[in-house]
């Protein structure tokens, strides 16, 4: 029998009216985060909705679907999305749900499969989508469309899977990261805008564990997500990080409590909403849970035969900024810059005389290089990309040998202008106040064997 509870949420701060649940039946598969199987792909997966503290049993919304999951409601809390398939074997595809009549239509009609939908400000969402080409290889990338489908564009281009997609509040998009290239199974969480530009590393998951949820934002500006501490069976925890300094905020929020947690939701009173299970026997339900005593609370809402993995309110929420977007479709390359390469941690090559100096870089393909060029004297390089591109950076010395390198991927959209201080530096660091000798030249064409690209001009004047 389901139970129910009444949130104990403050006179003045009401917790939500209306839950809306991924269910999944039974044991939980071992996940697989490169796929998504098991994971963000639950084979006879649900989505209900329940009115905490209200008695009886919760209204299933998809029961015309073998399975769906992860849903993502409008801001103005009347709409839907999520992934789902119709019948066993389909492939997994993008749907909207009017949730005061329940009538659904397909927005995302693809031979592959789809999951992790977003609302974006102006008419568009994003997802992820299993892509297979020469660039990506085989992998999830994230995509983004208006409400009607149309207008697709892939906005990630590395070989890694993109999964568990959020939008920040700052108008940001927050994924969890696995690289298939050139090792397997690393993971972090990948921050970019939604056109794909400035992508880079929000948070690094600690070695041998991985992200097994969407994270969501408190209101006093903390991240809140699920992690295991071993990639398959591990226990896992509640993990809290500061937006402003993700790296090193790192909390355990939940690593003195026995049982499992795979799934928290902040709610107005400061507390969460957790999924979770006081052994692998038993299925995770819904709990209170107070973060500044590290302590769990009442239980909300449970079920003998089903795991809550995600909950979310079906409630009018602020929408987030609406980012201006910076890529031209008729440029063809970006330019990245870099002020000193030999610049590791906190330290420049120009304080220090200790340690292997690297004079040169080659950039690296999925399949090949794209050429060593030399850097200028004081570290610095400045590249013009084809856009859309994935490549990583090694350092060498002057007789050819690798002194480090980057196993970070990274693109650049038409159009896109990035700069980074160094290829191992602190990411906290900002530059030192000169101007690095490589922007003073016209930069290098990357790959080196082209001499020449017709596009519109993206250098500054």
């Amino acid at each position: 029998m389901a139970l129910f509870m009444t949130l104990s949420c403050g006179r003045n701060e009401p917790g939500p009216s209306l839950l809306i649940l991924t269910e999944a039946p039974g044991e939980l598969g071992s996940p697989d985060y490169l796929s998504g199987e098991s994971w963000r792909y639950i084979s006879g997966a649900r989505i209900s909705k329940i009115v905490p503290g209200k008695p009886g049993s919760p209204k299933v919304l998809t029961g015309d679907f073998h399975s769906a999951a992860f849903p993502h409601i409008s801001y103005d809390g009347r709409s839907m999305l999520f992934s789902a398939i119709e019948n066993e074997g389909e492939p997994w595809q993008i749907w909207e749900m009017n949730l005061k009549n329940g009538k659904y239509r397909k927005v995302i009609s693809s031979n592959d499969d789809c999951t992790d939908p977003s609302y974006l400000p102006a008419g568009r969402i994003i997802f992820s989508k299993r892509t297979v080409n020469d660039t990506v290889v085989n992998a999830h990338c994230v995509y983004m469309c208006k409400f009607d489908g149309s207008s697709l564009r892939q906005i990630t281009f590395s070989p890694a899977s993109y999964f568990a997609n959020c939008v920040l509040k700052d108008g940001r998009v927050l994924s969890v990261s696995t690289d298939v290239l050139p090792e397997k199974g690393r993971t972090m969480m990948m921050v970019m805008r939604p056109d794909g530009t400035k992508g880079d590393m929000m948070y690094r998951i600690p070695k041998g564990s991985n992200v097994v949820s969407r994270a969501c934002e408190t209101k006093d500006g903390k991240i809140v997500f699920a992690e295991s501490a071993n990639v398959s069976s591990g226990k896992k925890d509640i993990i809290s990080i500061s937006y402003n300094r993700p790296l090193y905020t790192r909390i355990n929020l939940t690593s003195d409590l026995e049982g499992d947690f795979i799934f928290a939701l902040p709610l107005e009173t400061e507390k969460l909403l957790v999924s979770h299970r006081a052994s692998p026997k038993d299925r995770y339900g819904l709990f209170e849970f107070d973060p500044a005593h590290k302590s769990l609370g009442q239980p909300v809402y449970s079920d003998p035969d089903y795991n809550i993995v995600e909950v979310i309110p079906a409630e009018e929420y602020q929408r987030p900024k609406n980012l201006p977007s910076e890529v031209d479709p008729e440029v063809k390359t970006g330019l990245i810059m870099c002020q000193d390469i030999n610049i590791h941690g906190f330290q420049s090559s120009l304080d220090s005389s200790t340690g292997p100096k690297a004079s040169r870089i080659e950039v690296l393909g999925v399949d090949s290089t794209f050429g060593v060029l030399d850097v200028e004297e004081d570290g610095s390089f400045y590249l013009k990309v084809l856009a859309d591109k994935p490549f990583r950076i090694r350092n060498l010395d002057d007789k050819g040998q690798v002194v480090d390198e980057s196993s970070s991927w990274l693109w650049l959209r038409p159009n896109e202008r990035r700069g980074c201080v160094g290829c191992h530096e602190d990411p906290e660091l900002v530059p030192e106040n000169r101007i690095p000798m490589a922007v003073k030249k016209s930069p290098v064409i990357v790959p080196v064997h082209i001499t020449r690209i017709d596009e519109k001009s993206v250098e500054l004047e």
